[in-house]
């Protein structure tokens, strides 16, 4: 059974001078306790899609099921199923961190001692703060009494809005990792982010750009599909080694990734002599050029430029 079913939803904001489409034609599904993956920049659509799934908004057209509940007919059923936790920190920032928690399970009719074994893993870490404001907490510590309040009343689907943004690097992983610990309790987890990295944590992902899906499947697969060989080059002047990059003609795309360009090149048969002639004629020192294979973000750039 798949717990989460969207057929053809399609959305749009603005007025008839200005339409702008949020979500354009959008259909997957997700299995029962899968941890899937809406990936895509700011604007692509993730949080329409989010509020129209958790009967936040209304689509122009098209279906969608939670748990096999319709999201118009059933959206009291849905909103009893499901845990939300936006992307801006929703909670009350003058209640502490314990009387944000009793809030959220008195309005389901449960109690934090009740589910506590489903918040434990999470909630041990802010506990030592929980008289203190949830305004006063760091981003981190935020998180994860976003994440406690949306567990309190042990929904079936979880859903996810950009988690992770604005928290550091080792908050990031904690959370992942507290994802992971729920995924094994059976809960199904529907997340969305714009790090590329984090499609690599996800059982399936959806790519989206401008509200459309441009590729649904395991990480893994997408990036066995990306076609042609990727070359990482780096040089003393990386700006001017840009610029010289994309002007080479036989360059299909090229693109920053960390300390290196990654280099797509319409050739597939180029050699590496071939384009290290080209640096040296452009007077380019210290070149480094290898081999590499693509990530998730090399495959997401790939399928915007074929679409």
């Amino acid at each position: 059974m798949n717990a989460i079913a969207v057929n053809n939803i399609f959305k749009t904001y603005g007025t008839k001078k200005e339409i702008i489409t949020a979500l354009n034609d959008i259909s997957f599904d997700v299995k029962q306790g899968e941890l899937f993956g809406i990936i895509g920049p700011d604007g692509a659509g993730k949080t329409s899609l989010f509020r129209i799934l958790t009967t936040l908004l209304l689509a122009e057209s098209g279906t969608a099921t939670v748990d096999e509940y319709d999201i118009v007919k059933d959206y009291k059923q849905i909103r009893n199923r499901v845990g939300y936790m936006p992307g801006k920190f929703s909670l009350y920032q003058d209640l502490s961190v314990e009387e944000n928690l009793e809030f959220f399970a008195t309005i389901f009719g449960t109690s934090i001692e009740e589910n506590y074994d489903l918040i434990k893993e999470i909630y041990v870490q802010i506990e030592p703060f929980k008289k203190r404001r949830a305004g006063k907490l760091s981003g981190g510590m935020k998180q994860k009494l976003a994440l406690c309040c949306a567990l309190i009343h042990k929904p079936s689907v979880l859903f996810l809005d950009e988690p992770t943004t604005g928290v550091d690097a080792v908050s990031r992983k904690e959370f992942w990792d507290m994802l992971k610990n729920l995924k094994k309790q059976g809960i199904t987890i529907l997340v969305s982010t714009p790090y590329m990295d984090e499609a690599a944590l996800c059982d399936r992902v959806a790519l989206i750009q401008s509200g459309k899906i441009m590729s649904i499947d395991t990480p893994e697969n997408i990036v066995a599909a990306f076609k042609g060989q990727l070359w990482a080059v780096r040089s003393a002047d990386m700006y001017r080694l840009l610029k010289d990059l994309k002007n080479y003609s036989n360059t299909k795309s090229c693109n920053s990734f960390g300390e290196f360009h990654h280099l797509l090149l319409k050739n597939n048969d180029t050699s590496e002599k071939e384009i290290l002639d080209y640096l040296h004629e452009h007077q380019h020192k210290d070149v480094e050029l290898k081999k590499t294979q693509p990530n998730i973000e090399d495959c997401f750039m790939q399928l915007m430029s074929n679409n």
